[in-house]
Order: C-alpha cells, then structure tokens, then sequence
C-alpha cells in the first residue's frame, strides 16, 4: 500500500491539500492507495474518496484532541448521516485517562508541560476553552492539572450533556 498526501513539502502545514494527484496516483498502481490531507470532517472524508477513488483515507492532525473523529467518519460513510457528538462525560474521562498515561510516559516535569498542547487540542473552540487554557499553562503537576480538567469539563456538562460542536476546518491556527 502506498499513502499520498495532497500537500508539497515546501507547503508545509500551509496551503490546501490537491488531490489530483492521488487519484492519479491510484490510477497508476495496483496496490491500495491511501489519501491524505485536510481531511477533518466526514463529508471531506466522503469527497476525498469519490475525488481520488482512494481505496481509504488517513487522519492527521484532525485527530489531535479529537480521536472520536473515526467514528464520526465511519458512522457517516456507512449512513450518510452525522453522528451525534461524544458525551462531555466521555470526552472527559477519555481526557483524564490519556493525560495519565502521557505522565506515565513522560514524567511530571516534561508531561505536565506537554499535556498543555494535548488539553489545548481537545478545548479549542469550545466555550470558554481559551481561557481556560490559559489558566492550564500556569499549572505546575499532574494532579493539579487533572483535577483542573475534571473540573472544567464537569461545569461544561452542567451546560450540556453533548460535546459542543468546535470549528475544525482547516484553519492553519487551529492546527
């Protein structure tokens, strides 16, 4: 299998994936042919299929804080309906247990400081996830920083039992 991504080096993380190229790609071998590349929400996944004839997709960045996107894609290629959002319980305690083991893996002082970006991923764009993620940066252990967590998303639950939708398009800020 060969995976191609619609984007140039020299593109970086800026600039729009193309996907003429995949599906040229596809065209030209026999093996699989996996596309990749601004792909971060279902009906791009759907459109990136039908584009290239790809015989499947690759998920990047789209996941970062967000790993419920899989199912979200594959409930919406096989219904052609949206799935509705994770529950903010689930989020949270899918959080709080990946935050454990990034700790386990990388001890308090390291882990603390790089679970910021892990925390940012998963609060960008949702009500008051900016400032509360400036409060975050401040934070100095692992216990604090899980307690605080545990925290903000049980006043988010207080507000609504369902993940709120998050603008994920692709924004190069937001990535």
């Amino acid at each position: 299998m060969v995976a191609v991504h619609g984007r140039t080096r020299e593109q970086g993380y800026g600039g729009m994936a193309e996907y003429d190229t995949v599906a040229a790609v596809k065209q030209a071998v026999r093996i699989p042919v996996v596309a990749n590349g601004d792909i971060d929400t279902p009906q791009k996944a759907r459109e990136v299929l039908a584009a290239t004839g790809a015989d499947a997709i690759m998920i990047g960045r789209a996941a970062q804080g967000r790993p419920w996107i899989f199912r979200e894609i594959a409930h919406f290629l096989e219904t052609g309906e949206q799935a509705p959002p994770p529950s903010v319980a689930d989020v949270k305690t899918w959080l709080v247990d990946h935050l454990g083991d990034h700790y386990r893996l990388h001890g308090e002082y390291a882990g603390v400081r790089s679970a910021r970006k892990h925390i940012g991923w998963t609060l960008r764009g949702l009500p008051g996830g900016e400032e509360f993620r400036a409060r975050m940066n401040a934070i100095e252990t692992c216990e604090a920083q899980i307690e605080a967590v545990a925290d903000w998303f049980a006043a988010l639950a207080d507000r609504s039992p369902l993940m709120p939708a998050a603008p994920r398009a692709a924004d190069p800020a937001i990535h």
